[in-house]
């Protein structure tokens, strides 16, 4: 991945505060539209520092991020598509930056009961829904609005129909991005029903700090000290097994390339990282789950989050045959996602953390991506 900034032409400057450092502003531009007509916005965030975020209402995904290196240079770090072509086409990305819901992660076998009713789901990843199914969250156009404050940020909404890839109620879910003058993007979700329902939304950003290359020379750190191990299908035991003395073990800063292709029947299954760490968390409220360093570029992305559980993947079905911003290939292990969400198929493992919302209640969570360089 090229390490670049997007062009920006033809933007509306919604609204700006201007600082010593730079300007702080919100522009909305056309982006296309969808094959039925529906018109694509790109919100651009860009805070005092120099840092922008490209965000569209097609699956609300995160275009392009810029971070800092240790020179001060800000570029982009993660994967996206050229034109809504690259995200509506065939073959379609793999949740390149997406919003994902109803669920994230997968549900096993597609089916879950709720208060007594069996509910089978769409399925798109062999006997399993992963990522709401088919035309989840990351296919649906959102409608967008800037939103004047102090700082940059969007709002995105959307309704998902009562039965919607299988799943009951109907659910309003309302995602703001806010890009701080911290540098951070900072990712708050809420959401409501009208029936008994399960939720559980996050953000499938790739990242790589250093915009080119594969990432097994990231160094990573997990708050975590075990993880939910995973079955063929990749669907957790129900098993929470502690991480020491495996290739699971990120407690202290770890290449990301350490361990990876160790004899471990976990990594088999997943043919590299793509499993859920239990993050250690004593109480309510946001908590470090992560840290990425990258060597070279002096890099530094800190995962903070109010939910529970992290889902680290390593890029391992990324194969070289997609051509991303400026016809860049997007290589094996070529960038990573750290998923902050309730635990996968948490409706079918009672006790896992619950992801039930009711009528009257409103589901929260937030997560902030903090980029820095040392």
């Amino acid at each position: 991945m090229a390490c670049a900034i997007a062009a920006v032409a033809a933007t509306v400057a919604i609204g700006q505060n201007s600082s010593k450092k730079g300007t702080s502003k919100v522009e909305q531009r056309p982006y296309g539209t969808m094959p039925d007509g529906a018109p694509i916005e790109m919100y651009t965030l860009s805070n005092a520092n120099g840092m922008r975020a490209e965000i569209i209402t097609y699956g609300g995904a995160v275009v392009s991020l810029t971070a800092p290196d240790k020179a001060g240079k800000y570029e982009d770090v993660v994967y996206g598509m050229e034109n809504i072509a690259g995200y509506t086409g065939d073959p379609k990305p793999p949740f390149f930056g997406a919003l994902i819901g109803r669920y994230g992660n997968r549900i096993g076998h597609g089916q879950f009961t709720l208060e007594g009713k069996t509910y089978n789901l769409l399925k798109n990843d062999g006997d399993n829904t992963l990522h709401g199914g088919p035309e989840g969250f990351d296919k649906r156009v959102w409608k967008g609005r800037p939103l004047n404050g102090k700082e940059q940020a969007v709002e995105l909404t959307y309704t998902a129909k009562d039965g919607e890839e299988g799943f009951p109620g109907n659910l309003t879910a309302r995602v703001v991005y806010t890009l701080t003058d911290k540098n951070e993007l900072k990712i708050e979700y809420t959401a409501t029903t009208d029936k008994p329902t399960v939720v559980n939304l996050t953000n499938h950003s790739y990242f790589n700090l250093a915009c080119d290359g594969t990432i097994l020379d990231h160094q990573v750190t997990i708050n975590a000290d075990r993880f939910t191990p995973v079955d063929k299908g990749l669907i957790p035991t129900g098993e929470l097994r502690p991480v020491k003395g495996t290739p699971f073990d990120f407690t202290k800063p770890t290449r990301i390339g350490a361990r990876i292709n160790d004899k471990d029947e976990q990594l088999e299954y997943g043919r590299g990282y793509d499993h859920n760490w239990v993050l250690n968390r004593t109480g309510a409220g946001s908590i470090k789950a992560a840290e990425v360093y990258e060597p070279k570029s002096g890099r530094v992305m800190e995962v903070w989050t109010t939910e529970p559980g992290l889902q680290f993947y390593t890029g391992n079905f990324l194969d070289g045959t997609i051509h991303g911003k400026g016809g860049k290939v997007y290589p094996h292990r070529g960038a990573f996602c750290m998923e902050t969400q309730h635990y996968p198929d948490s409706p079918n493992h009672p006790s896992f953390p619950s992801t039930e919302l009711k009528p009257g209640q409103t589901y929260r969570t937030t997560t902030i991506y903090r980029f820095s360089a040392r």
